[in-house]
């Protein structure tokens, strides 16, 4: 599998959305980590370099988006959702501005910067807001793909990456659609739905489980919210019970998602992977994820007790 980091391809449909003239983009001072450098180089006129100013810089892309442009905004999702979190509410959110908040550096891998720019919250934090899209993409492909496809919604969007390259599973030129998941892999005794890179983790579960004779079926949920609730059912119906794995809290996150879809419309057990109510800390990505229970390994544990919990 080819590696890539998901930024870097946001970089690459932001260079292809400078041909549209209604978009701006605006960044606050990091714009080469966050790869809005490409469309810098696109389209100068049309690139704002806001600074270390993230509140100003929604309130400059909600008076952007009320005069008709279509906005991106980008910086490190802390920053993105945390400091910024009542300016998106009451001037993106509520108004329903065409506002694309795009934030990297999310999740544990983000690795030696620490708690302090570990994103662990902001699908939560989005999510709870009326008229907010959330978008979770899998990989380099379907962020490419997803980038395209919020230019083309109307109304706010969040849309989360991570920092560090890792496998594409995606085939490029998909076409993404927001709300609806995607079944990579068909199985009869257990559903496996990821988000992020997490998905690259519930296929490799999927092998493991095989090879203990469990078939299991692996679900992409890139869109948390709307979350595609008839996709979970159809396949908890045929499987019977659920894990969820996120790069993210399991308060508020996916398996929130989740787990408030089958308490309203199917019960069935549920195990949620994911940071357990804590922050992080500094150190080797692979090392985090392995110490706060992201792993190929946990999934597979936690599917063998979610089986074992089925009347």
């Amino acid at each position: 599998m080819t590696n890539a980091a998901q930024r870097k391809y946001y970089g690459k449909a932001l260079a292809k959305l400078a041909e549209r003239k209604d978009i701006v983009v605006l960044d606050a001072d990091l714009g080469d980590s966050t790869r809005t450098s490409d469309f810098a180089a696109a389209a100068k006129e049309r690139f704002i370099q806001i600074g270390i100013a993230e509140q100003n810089m929604i309130g400059v892309a909600a008076g952007l988006a009320a005069a008709g442009k279509t906005v991106f905004a980008s910086t490190f999702a802390v920053f993105a959702t945390g400091r910024c979190w009542e300016q998106i509410r009451q001037a993106v959110a509520y108004p329903k501005l065409n506002v694309k908040i795009v934030a990297t550096h999310c999740g544990i891998s983000v690795g030696g910067d620490g708690a302090s720019h570990q994103a662990l919250e902001d699908i939560a934090i989005m999510r709870a807001l009326p008229n907010m899209t959330v978008i979770s993409p899998a990989d380099a492909n379907e962020t490419y793909e997803a980038t395209i496809a919020i230019a083309g919604h109307d109304g706010p969007c969040y849309m989360r990456m991570g920092r560090a390259d890792f496998p594409m599973i995606t085939p490029e030129g998909v076409r993404f659609e927001i709300g609806k998941a995607t079944v990579l892999r068909e199985g009869n005794d257990i559903t496996l739905i990821g988000t992020g890179q997490m998905v690259m983790l519930c296929l490799e579960a999927a092998d493991i489980l095989a090879e203990r004779g469990i078939s299991a079926e692996v679900i992409n949920m890139s869109t948390i919210k709307p979350l595609d609730a008839d996709a979970v059912i159809r396949s908890v119906a045929k499987t019977g019970c659920v894990v969820t794995a996120e790069e993210h809290s399991i308060i508020g996150g996916l398996g929130s998602a989740v787990a408030e879809c089958l308490a309203e419309r199917m019960p069935a057990p549920l195990a949620r992977v994911g940071v357990k109510d804590s922050f992080g800390e500094s150190g080797d990505p692979k090392e985090l994820m392995k110490k706060y229970g992201l792993t190929t390994n946990d999934i597979v544990i936690a599917s063998e007790g979610s089986i074992g919990k089925k009347v």
